[in-house]
């Protein structure tokens, strides 16, 4: 048995390879945060907004977060309507940083206890830098009343150590650390009596993880006179079985609210306290889900036997798996009242723990004070017998396992890790009833499923922290008609509603969302949320299997949105079709028939790319999803496009009738060509003014427009094999007056600018002596030239870029050698020119038409 036992356990840590996986399908819709109105609160410098009170009456909701609390609008989270600051003192910040905690992470007070004792007031507990404390919050005044009561087993030290509670009665339950280490982990209940705990033992609790605290109430009257219980919900570490490294198991544990400690054994201990294993497990793909992450209990009015949803992940969850799995309280119940008993026993020095086959004494070990104890006299767990008390405190561990409801879990998903749920119960319009969970993910994503016909569907996922930021609380308000989930982060806090109906556009997409909160309206023409509507059993359309027939045929089987492109032959079109279902696959039809994808078409991310568009692509374009739901395929039109063609007509001209010659020269047809450029550069011109006018010769090779003819693609040789009768050496002729007059206009225009040229060079001296005899005339008039300009000029025209000539150069002797670089005479100072100065007149400036001093002396080569 023992050896069973231990292979069950090793399957924990190796069976995670998956086989044949059954894993829940993705979320059908994703909502992004702009696609949907989420409301928000968080204040500058604030964070750890990790816990969360809503009272439904007040329509508050109360928000702990580092060192302050809050009370905002429950309708409207970012109406913020009271805040109460606390914070540690200097003193204690100094000694948590003693201890060697941080001061600016630590040794503050995290709010991790935020519960209702009556009307007026909440009883609020803080880490309080590593010395929690306790104390009451007036709400009228919504001030702290500073009793500062100590908080040892009531919150946690440190702000990362887990922790739960519940507050029954006027008596807070708490599952946390007692220690400043966390060493000692407590399930306790303070009250007026004091303080009762669980025994600081390994099989007591073994390095526990707590996530939730709950109270069920025993029916009234109920035959066995049973008392009120509260469940914690834990991961710890397994004494049962031993392995190379830990083993985690999910544990639920259980007390009585009358339970007051045994009398000499197991004073101020719980008599009541036993715990049992959560099993988890996918058969269809050969997991184990042993790490239980939170946990919600269904407890409607109309639910006789309340269900505990549990959120699970593998212990080794490297693969980012989670399941949920749904116990039935029964089922729990009878676990602890009628199950067997696990006990240690010591085998080779070893402790190991066997099932006990044992007599069990009576009244039964671990139950309530009820009928049956009541009938031997045992009013309270104080009038116990020891040999009962002792049996509790060595057997509290059970060995049955708790199985979930259909043996296997109502949801497996890949790559998310759950962190919180929350479950509402609505009543669809065809009379059923589906517990509609919300679950949250480390990513900052909210999942809302349902389980239809044994098949699990996720309706939507909404983008609740867009940072990735992990949700830490989930709570759900249960108000008829104003029900929100509120999510509390690092980060801050969100409201969000429990459907977004109104996004769905059509009635087919409304009904195919499958949501139980949505339904299809005729009259409104739009899908609403059949918990705001008065008469849902009337008129609205609803089918949680996603039977869209019963829409009206007229605009509700698809989106009817047509698009119209008018494109040029050869262009490239993007035809989009984009769908919220991300379940259903899109398929193009073309003309009313089945698309074939040619290699001139592709569907890239739902779009239809058509390249190189002939006239054979255009028409009407369809796109169309289709979806499986429960084993039925569902089509629906999404949109529309229609593709044409732009008629473009070809450039076209046309000609009249041409003379031609047999016996015309070469050199008359280079000339004609010529003539005809200019032609068709005019008839361009014209073209775009002009409405065309064709008309297509007999032999249909030269068309004519406003009595132009044009061959745009046509070779020289086909130039002159269009014109009809003409045989080789045939020429073309201008035809008309106007082409010779802007021929001849062109002539002009070029003589004038050939003149314009040569008279500007002419003045600027660029040309020969001849023309500087015409400048000199033209600007001196009768006057003589000077003597010795002419030599002057002759020797700036063989020199080009010198600037004057030398005394020799003038009077006509030979120019001296080029400047070689070499310094030689001092005088004139390493080759630089030196100009010496004379007295000019004006009369002698003006004459000299380049203003040229003829003093220039350059340096010798040689020296001299």
């Amino acid at each position: 048995m023992a050896f069973e036992k231990a292979a069950h356990g090793l399957c924990t840590l190796l069976c995670l390879l998956v086989q044949a996986a059954a894993f829940a399908p993705e979320p059908r819709i994703t909502w992004q945060q702009p696609e949907v109105s989420l409301t928000r609160f968080q204040e500058l410098g604030i964070s750890n907004y990790s816990t969360l009170l809503l009272s439904e009456d007040k329509e508050v909701l109360y928000i702990g977060a580092r060192e302050v609390i809050f009370a905002v609008n429950s309708l409207d989270i970012s109406e913020k309507k009271n805040e109460a600051y606390w914070r540690v003192t200097e003193e204690k910040s100094a000694g948590c940083e003693k201890k060697g905690k941080s001061r600016q992470t630590d040794c503050l007070n995290y709010i991790r206890v935020l519960q209702p004792l009556n009307e007026t007031s909440l009883y609020v507990c803080g880490t309080s830098a590593f010395h929690p404390v306790c104390d009451f919050l007036e709400l009228s005044s919504f001030e702290l009343m500073g009793k500062s009561e100590d908080g040892k087993g009531k919150c946690p030290f440190d702000p990362a150590h887990s922790y739960t509670s519940v507050m029954v009665d006027g008596e807070l339950y708490s599952g946390t650390f007692y220690t400043f280490l966390g060493s000692e982990p407590i399930i306790g209940r303070h009250s007026s009596q004091g303080l009762l705990r669980t025994e600081y033992a390994v099989p007591w609790l073994n390095e526990p993880r707590f996530v939730h605290a709950d109270v069920i109430r025993a029916p009234e009257n109920n035959p066995d006179g049973d008392d009120d219980k509260v469940y914690f919900f834990f991961t710890e570490v397994s004494v049962e079985y031993e392995f190379f490294n830990k083993l985690l198991i999910p544990r639920i544990a259980r007390v009585c609210k009358s339970d007051q400690g045994g009398l000499r054994t197991l004073q101020k201990r719980w008599t009541t306290f036993l715990k049992a294993r959560l099993i988890c497990h996918s058969t269809e793909n050969n997991l184990i889900f042993n790490v239980v992450n939170d946990v919600y209990i269904v407890k409607s009015p109309d639910l006789q036997d309340p269900v505990v949803y549990g959120v699970f992940t593998p212990h080794l969850n490297n693969v980012g798996m989670s399941a949920v799995c749904a116990y039935s309280l029964s089922a729990i119940e009878e676990v602890f009242s009628k199950g067997k008993y696990m006990q240690s026993a010591t085998v080779e020095a070893h402790t190991k723990w066997v099932q006990y086959n044992g007599q069990v004494p009576k009244p039964r070990p671990g139950a309530c004070i009820n009928n049956e104890a009541k009938a031997m006299n045992y009013t309270s767990s104080l009038n116990l017998s020891d040999k009962t008390l002792k049996f509790v405190k060595d057997h509290l561990l059970m060995d049955e396992s708790v199985t979930p409801i259909g043996r296997k879990p109502r949801l497996v998903l890949q790559n998310v890790t759950y962190t919180q749920i929350v479950v509402d119960r609505v009543t669809a319009l065809d009379g059923n009833t589906y517990d509609v969970m919300f679950l949250s993910t480390d990513k900052g994503i909210l999942h809302k499923s349902i389980s239809h016909d044994t098949e699990m569907h996720i309706i939507e996922e909404t983008v609740l922290f867009p940072d990735h930021e992990s949700v830490e609380t989930l709570i759900l308000s249960n108000k008829q008609n104003k029900r929100y989930i509120y999510a509390g982060s690092n980060a801050g806090v969100v409201q969000s509603p429990v459907a977004f109906c109104e996004k769905l556009s059509s009635c087919a997409e409304c009904v195919l969302t499958r949501d139980p909160y949505c339904a299809w309206h005729p009259v409104k023409n739009t899908c609403v949320n059949i918990l705001l509507e008065s008469n849902t059993d009337r008129v609205l359309i609803q089918s949680l299997s996603g039977d869209s027939s019963q829409c009206p045929d007229s605009s509700d089987k698809g989106i009817q949105e047509s698009m119209r492109y008018s494109v040029k032959a050869g262009s490239t079109v993007e035809l989009k079709c984009s769908y919220k279902s991300n379940l259903a696959s899109t398929v193009w039809t073309f003309n009313g028939n089945s698309l074939s994808m040619a290699s001139s078409k592709y569907i890239v991310n739902h779009a239809l790319i058509l390249l190189n568009v002939t006239e054979s692509d255009a028409g009407t374009y369809q796109c169309w999803s289709q979806e499986l739901v429960l084993n039925k395929e569902f089509s629906l039109l999404i949109i529309e496009h229609v593709v044409e063609i732009k008629k473009t007509p070809p450039p076209l001209i046309r000609t009249t009738p041409t003379t031609t010659s047999a016996q015309i020269s070469t050199r008359t047809e280079g000339l004609i060509l010529t003539t005809r450029f200019f032609t068709m550069q005019k008839e361009k011109t014209t073209r775009m003014s002009t409405t065309p006018v064709m008309t297509t010769s007999s032999g249909g090779a030269v068309t004519y427009v406003n009595d132009k003819m044009t061959t745009p693609t046509a070779s020289l040789s086909e130039v002159f094999s269009s014109v009809p009768n003409a045989e080789m050496g045939r020429a073309l002729y201008l035809s008309n007056n106007n082409d010779c007059s802007l021929l001849i206009i062109l002539v002009i225009v070029f003589f004038l600018l050939f003149v314009s040229l040569l008279t500007y060079n002419c003045y600027k001296g660029f040309l020969p002596d001849t023309c500087l005899k015409y400048r000199s005339a033209m600007l001196s008039g009768k006057k003589k030239t000077p003597p010795g300009v002419k030599d002057c000029e002759q020797g700036l025209k063989e020199n080009l870029v010198e600037k004057g000539c030398t005394e020799n150069q003038c009077s006509g002797t030979p120019k001296a050698p080029l400047d070689t670089g070499y310094e030689t005479d001092p005088d004139c100072a390493n080759g630089n020119i030196t100009i010496k100065e004379e007295v000019t007149t004006e009369e002698t400036e003006k004459d000299q038409p380049f203003d040229v001093k003829c003093e220039i002396k350059y340096a010798d080569s040689d020296g001299d």
